[in-house]
């Protein structure tokens, strides 16, 4: 009994380290100025609730900007990755496919071996990417570990299946439309999580091969406001509203956090069960 009672205390421990810092965030973004000053800059219960730093970041500045920079690369580069490794692994899955042992060999080696900074930077500028919003896609757009993933779970599916939509006239394309995808729920949640997540949190992609500060994502400017404790002033907000820095930081961190905070529980029943089987088989 009293082990128990030690392991909860500890569980209890753990959580408050955790919850902590993230009510102090939220708590600061909310808090009036006069005690954000009072209290250094970091508030772990407001006195009352005040909006301003929100209704700062979202008048029309470099924060709201980024944001719909970030939607746009999250939901289009997902979209982009999901599909391209999904027909890849789908190919290599296949034992028909002459050429899939080569290529599977290819997706493993650069599991292995990354091709570096500056060698990847010179196939951007050579492919005109720089200072597009396409930068941040492209270069990143299929990951090898997530191929694997997926060619695992492809493989395995009932084969009966795929042989009996082949009897019926159904060519590979549909056969993988109406067949596997539908079956593949679970892990196409799993690596469609896995691929927005990367995408949101990127910054280093933006930080290389942007100079047009209008293309830069919200981690960049989280990076470059917070990190970097660079000034917001009222030409990057876009109002003469000017909340104190701490505060409209603050509000930056949860706005940059709370989507995917928003879109894991819906895909949460689906993680174990999707990396799972896919990595029974390989």
């Amino acid at each position: 009994m009293m082990i128990r009672a030690l392991k909860g205390v500890v569980l209890l421990v753990f959580c408050a380290v955790v919850i902590i810092p993230f009510v102090a965030v939220i708590s600061t973004s909310i808090a009036p100025n006069k005690q954000i000053t009072e209290s250094g800059g970091l508030v772990l219960l407001p006195e009352s609730v005040d909006f301003t730093a929100y209704r700062s970041l979202f008048a029309g500045g470099v924060v709201t900007q980024a944001l719909g920079v970030s939607v746009f690369v999250t939901a289009v580069g997902t979209l982009l990755s999901l599909t391209v490794s999904c027909l890849l692994a789908y190919a290599l899955a296949r034992p028909s496919f002459v050429a899939g042992r080569p290529i599977l060999l290819v997706v493993l080696f650069s599991m292995l071996f990354s091709p570096g900074i500056i060698p990847t930077y010179l196939v951007v500028k050579g492919a005109g990417l720089l200072d597009s919003i396409w930068s941040l896609i492209v270069p990143t757009m299929i990951s090898a570990f997530n191929v694997i993933v997926l060619r695992a779970f492809f493989m395995n599916l009932p084969g009966e299946l795929t042989e009996s939509a082949r009897m019926d006239g159904a060519s590979e394309l549909k056969t993988f439309g109406y067949v596997v995808l539908p079956l593949s729920k679970a892990v196409l949640s799993v690596v469609g999580l896995f691929y927005a997540v990367s995408y949101w949190n990127a910054f280093f992609s933006a930080l290389l091969y942007l100079n047009d500060s209008r293309l830069w994502p919200l981690q960049l400017v989280l990076r470059t406001y917070v990190i970097n404790d660079t000034q917001l002033g009222s030409a990057e907000l876009g109002t003469e509203l000017l909340p104190p820095q701490a505060s409209i930081q603050m509000a930056i961190l949860v706005v940059s956090i709370v989507p995917i905070l928003l879109i894991y529980p819906f895909l949460q029943r689906h993680f174990a069960k999707g990396v799972l089987t896919g990595a029974v088989k390989g």
